[in-house]
């Protein structure tokens, strides 16, 4: 059994979906980090830094956190959706990390300056929407004749990044000009872990008006 331990986000999504994916047994332990949650004793026994998603395997006691640590680690608990040639492994990995260094940071300051700053920052709403679009292109050229970010098929790597594409259409980022990276969304969206997974425990929270320039 798999405690999951997460809230209505991008990177918590990941994990539910994941675990849809695999028909592993799971329960699920919401921890509202916005209402401060994240930082009671307990939690941060098994997340340090108070951060969802995070969880805690049964069988074996093990806890983990880290979104891409814990897709990687039932990845290898179970032998699925992971690649085991070394030239794919070594794509995945890349691709894990962009995805962990540099989307999540850069899509997450995105909605932060365009919804929930205090104040109105022009530098850093433009800033992030240019680094949106970047990715967006990147993405783009990354799956340019793939189905899927591997060769072998849908993977981790694919979880990794859905959510947070999820999470730019509904924050009023849309991509559909990027034929690939739209066609690539619309396949994985398509799948039932995915529709049931972005709504564990629930969907993103309902955003306050977009600040305008």
């Amino acid at each position: 059994m798999i405690e999951l331990f997460t809230h209505g986000t991008a990177n918590g999504h990941k994990i539910a979906i994941a675990l849809e994916e695999l028909k592993l047994p799971y329960e699920v332990k919401a921890v509202n980090v916005f209402a401060g949650e994240g930082q009671q004793p307990w939690f941060l026994q098994i997340s340090p830094a108070g951060k969802i998603p995070a969880i805690r395997d049964t069988d074996n006691g093990k806890s983990v956190f880290e979104s891409n640590a814990i897709l990687l680690y039932l990845a290898e608990k179970t032998g699925k959706l992971f690649p085991t040639d070394a030239v794919e492994r070594s794509r995945a990995f890349q691709l894990l990390f962009l995805q962990a260094s540099l989307v999540g940071p850069m899509f997450g300051q995105r909605a932060h300056f365009n919804y929930f700053a205090p104040e109105t920052v022009p530098y850093g709403i433009r800033r992030y929407d240019e680094q949106g679009e970047t990715i967006h292109a990147l993405l783009d050229r990354l799956l340019h004749d793939r189905a899927y970010f591997l060769d072998s098929g849908f993977s981790m790597v694919d979880i990794s990044f859905f959510p947070w594409m999820s999470a730019m259409i509904k924050l009023g980022f849309p991509f559909e000009k990027h034929a690939a990276l739209n066609s690539w969304f619309q396949r994985v969206a398509a799948r039932p872990a995915a529709i049931k997974g972005l709504g564990i425990p629930t969907g993103i929270q309902n955003l306050p008006p977009r600040k305008q320039l």
